[in-house]
């Protein structure tokens, strides 16, 4: 009876629910499904001088100047229209290496949100972008960092 303490209403650590978060965001950046399938329609609303930002990012494992060559990651000038897992100078993992597909804007986009879920198996240790905005920015930003560039249309 000398230490009673009333009990607060309220937890002292509020945590928003992943639903709360995850409608939030999707509405503000119009998607957040793995792959958003309005890529294109987002690159009209961002730059690639803002996905020269976002690319700090990723900078600590890949390189994007021309000779720039492989980090932890492989380099990835000219990536886009680039066969995944294809460069012969870098040891891609078995699922990379096995993907197959070319690197397609919507490709990028997918694999960006989610890489571990995109490519199961892929040693990508990012978790990914969710934001969609910026995933666009990064692709067109991947996409001037090449000799032939990727027609937007």
């Amino acid at each position: 009876s000398i230490y009673y303490v009333k009990k607060p209403e309220n937890s002292a650590y509020q945590v928003e629910t992943a639903t709360t978060i995850a409608s939030t965001t999707s509405s503000e950046n119009m998607s957040e499904d793995s792959g958003s399938g309005n890529i294109m329609a987002l690159f009209a609303s961002v730059s690639a001088a803002e996905g020269g930002k976002v690319f700090s990012k990723c900078k600590a494992c890949h390189s994007i100047a021309k000779d720039g060559g492989n980090k932890i990651g492989p380099a990835l000038w000219g990536v886009l229209g680039r066969k995944a897992g294809s460069l012969s100078d870098y040891k891609y993992s078995k699922a990379m290496a096995a993907y197959g597909k070319s690197w397609t804007f919507e490709e990028m986009d997918g694999f960006l949100h989610k890489p571990k879920e995109w490519i199961k198996g892929t040693k990508m240790s990012y978790a990914g972008l969710k934001n969609a905005k910026e995933r666009a920015a990064l692709i067109l930003y991947m996409n001037e960092n090449t000799d032939s560039p990727i027609p937007l249309q």
